[in-house]
């Protein structure tokens, strides 16, 4: 059974998901609450931690630039050429890392890893979980530094 916390964060990646294919860059705030407005209602939504969804999804809608620039030292294409699916996920994950610092680096990345191999791409996983690895050893230096 999954955690509240892990609904959570595939709720926020299906939100961010249709916000990347709905915005438009003079429509974004619109779009962003559309796309979180729609996601309240799907008939699984309380299973999700709402609170921690709502943290997630507006913390990342609001600090998407941030992020991305976060991402790309670690990536090897253009964000543009990023599947949408883990676009989200490498942001929920990035948004975690940086803000969520009660979560265990390790924690962030497992479930971003989990949520890859549920709706990214065949070898997705394997993807997030190496652009998280060095987002972590960057972001959260001295907890990855203490586990080694």
């Amino acid at each position: 059974m999954k955690s509240a916390r892990r609904r959570s964060r595939e709720l926020a990646v299906q939100a961010l998901y249709q916000w990347q294919i709905t915005s438009t860059t003079d429509a974004q705030t619109d779009t962003a609450g559309a796309a979180q407005a729609y996601i309240r209602e799907t008939p699984d939504f309380h299973k999700a931690d709402e609170v921690y969804f709502t943290t997630l999804y507006t913390g990342v809608v609001g600090n998407a630039d941030a992020l991305r620039a976060l991402i790309t030292p670690h990536i090897d294409r253009p964000l543009a050429e990023l599947s949408p699916v883990e676009h989200g996920i490498l942001l929920v994950a990035a948004y975690e890392l940086q803000n969520q610092l009660e979560v265990p680096y390790k924690v962030v990345i497992n479930e971003a890893v989990e949520i890859a191999k549920s709706f990214g791409g065949t070898d997705g996983f394997k993807y997030v979980n190496g652009v998280l690895d060095k987002l972590a050893g960057e972001v959260r230096a001295l907890e990855v530094g203490a586990q080694t």
